[in-house]
């Protein structure tokens, strides 16, 4: 199975994804895409001799999405490891049920437009939440919406902020992410 991990910035749970995978006999990461041409995920795929595609928003959004592209490499799944873009309809039925994305909250609470990294842990410590985590989720037509694979949670401490409150939800999205993804990958394989 090869997957794509689509990226936005300096790649910290792609290059986990990227090490997990790294000698697994059946899934392999083929392919780092990222909107962005200065993101650090692309030197972290370098390094680790994993080819990249640079998208553009105009053909992302209007046209095919990159499918035959894609399809071409022989992708079938793809996994969102901080990619701030929302994936187009054409994306998602060209891949049904084979887009995770993670998600630095417990949804369905803090997700939607807008709500993402600092964004989610400063509306969690606003609202006085005593726990947060990460959500592990397929991805459908809406922000934060599809259905729930896994979720993991850690306590608010006294005198958190936004930044405190990352580096924990970091903790959990690297001990859990790829793990959760080979597990879902090798369910659809047998699914099929």
């Amino acid at each position: 199975m090869l997957l794509a991990v689509f990226a936005s910035g300096t790649g910290s749970n792609a290059e986990k994804i990227m090490d997990h995978f790294a000698e697994h006999p059946r899934i392999k990461v083929a392919l780092v895409v990222s909107n962005k041409p200065a993101a650090g995920v692309l030197e972290k795929a370098a390094a680790r001799n994993v080819p990249t595609l640079i998208i553009e928003k105009e053909n992302f959004f209007r046209g095919d999405s990159y499918i035959p592209f894609l399809k071409e490499k022989g992708i079938d799944f793809i996994v969102l490891a901080g990619f701030l873009w929302k994936i187009p309809a054409a994306l998602i039925t060209a891949f049904p049920s084979h887009i995770v994305n993670i998600h630095p909250a417990l949804l369905p609470k803090y997700g939607g437009k807008g709500m993402y990294g600092q964004f989610v842990h400063e509306a969690v410590i606003i609202a006085g939440e005593q726990e947060s985590g990460i959500t592990i989720h397929f991805v459908d037509e809406h922000y934060d919406h599809g259905g729930t694979i896994f979720q993991a949670t850690c306590q608010l401490e006294p005198g958190d902020t936004a930044a405190s409150l990352a580096e924990r939800i970091h903790e959990l999205e690297h001990a859990h992410y790829p793990a959760i993804i080979e597990q879902t990958v090798l369910k659809q394989v047998v699914k099929h």
